[in-house]
C-alpha cells in the first residue's frame, strides 16, 4: 500500500496547526501596530453609531401611530448605543452627527422628526 506524499504533508501541517491552536488558546495577540489598531476602532464606533441611528429612526418608527411622524433624538441613539453596542460614554454631539447622516440617508423629512439639528 502506497502513500500519498502530498496527503501526508497535509495532514501534518493540520497537526502543526492544530498544536498552534492549543499552545495559544485563542490569544489575542499585541497588535502590530497601535496606529492601526486605533483607526480600526475609531472605524468600528462610528459604524456602530451609524447602526445605532438606523435602530433608533426603525424604532421611532414602530412606534408611532399612523398619521403622526415619528420622533427620534439623540438621546434614543446613545441609548441604543449603550444597551447593543456596549459604548458606555457616547458624546451628544457624535451621536447627533450619525443621527443626522442616516435622517437624510434614509429620506426621514417625509416622517420623522429630529433634534439631532439644533
Amino acid at each position: 500500500m502506497a502513500y500519498d506524499p502530498g496527503g501526508l504533508l497535509f495532514v501534518a501541517l493540520g497537526l502543526v496547526f492544530v498544536a498552534a491552536g492549543f499552545v495559544w488558546r485563542g490569544r489575542v495577540l499585541r497588535p502590530l501596530s497601535v496606529k492601526r489598531a486605533q483607526a480600526a476602532a475609531t472605524r468600528d464606533r462610528s459604524r456602530n453609531l451609524l447602526r445605532s441611528a438606523d435602530m433608533a429612526i426603525a424604532e421611532a418608527r414602530r412606534r408611532a401611530t399612523s398619521g403622526e411622524p415619528a420622533i427620534v433624538t439623540v438621546v434614543d441613539v446613545t441609548r441604543v448605543a449603550r444597551r447593543h453596542y456596549g459604548h458606555l460614554c457616547v458624546e451628544r454631539e457624535e451621536a447627533a452627527a450619525a443621527l443626522r447622516r442616516r435622517y437624510e440617508a434614509a429620506e426621514c423629512r417625509v416622517d420623522c422628526m429630529t433634534d439631532a439639528f439644533n
